[in-house]
């Protein structure tokens, strides 16, 4: 695994992780014959290489921002850039990876895995076919499945399903991985244990990150910066910076005094 691991980090040294921007969007939605505040002039950036989390109450909008991060859907107003260039639809350098893995059953981890390179394959010679096999290796290894390649998602654990899901997202070398509550399913014993796992994939590659979660505990343990959400349709109360070395612990006081203010920005404490 340390192989992988710096294998990656020589391969992504070359460039950084995407800059994005997203400035005055709000979105709604038609529900009933109505429109549905979800966004409220949301204006944020994320920096080259930076892990942000998106936190706040369930069902606030921060799912909806990550999908118009993402280039799923297009805002009702206002503007997103990666890189300073317009959002206008899904893109392979920005990532997504889902709360469900929604990996193929009758596919093997390798070929679900696989399933970016194949699609972005040109050509069916022997030299493009080596070099997909070569990052799929990588990213299994880099995740800790290159036991599993043969195996199918009926036989692999939560967590390791998760971390199936993560190396597909990886094999297309990411400049953004953007996360929708990814650990949400785990049980909190392997949940734990993924967090820890993300922050070393994002130490060895350096990409860009956009995590949304609802957990304060895990926003304040993997990301450098976190932007509080209000109920919905969401404005941003407060960005706390984050800057407590690597690998952190969570009795940290500098972390638990820093729960206790982001639990104040959310009314949950006096």
């Amino acid at each position: 695994m340390v192989a992988a691991t710096q294998a990656s980090h020589a391969h992504t040294d070359a460039r950084q992780g995407a800059r994005i921007d997203v400035r005055n969007v709000s979105h709604r939605f038609a529900l009933r014959g109505e429109a549905l505040a979800v966004l409220d002039d949301i204006s944020l950036t994320v920096e080259p290489g930076e892990f942000v989390a998106l936190l706040g109450p369930s069902g606030c909008g921060k799912s909806t921002l990550l999908r118009l991060v993402a280039g799923l859907d297009t805002p009702a107003h206002g503007a997103l850039h990666a890189n300073g260039e317009p959002i206008a639809g899904p893109d392979p350098s920005r990532v997504v990876v889902f709360q469900d893995p929604t990996l193929f059953p009758w596919r093997t981890v390798r070929d679900n895995v696989g399933l970016g390179p194949e699609a972005q394959r040109t050509g069916r010679d022997r030299a493009s076919r080596d070099s997909a096999a070569a990052r799929i290796d990588a990213a299994l290894e880099l995740v800790g499945l290159d036991r599993f390649a043969d195996a199918f998602p009926h036989q692999l654990s939560g967590g390791m399903a998760q971390r199936a899901a993560l190396a597909r997202a990886l094999v297309n070398d990411p400049q953004l991985l953007v996360l929708d509550e990814p650990f949400g399913k785990l049980d909190s014993l392997t949940r734990i244990r993924m967090q820890g796992e993300l922050v070393r994939l994002w130490q060895a590659a350096r990409f860009s990150v956009l995590l949304v979660t609802h957990d304060v505990e895990e926003a304040l343990y993997v990301a450098n910066r976190v932007i509080v959400l209000s109920e919905r349709p969401a404005r941003i109360v407060a960005e706390v910076r984050n800057d407590a070395p690597y690998p952190r612990h969570r009795d940290d006081p500098k972390l638990v005094a820093l729960r206790r203010q982001v639990l104040a920005q959310l009314g949950l404490v006096a």
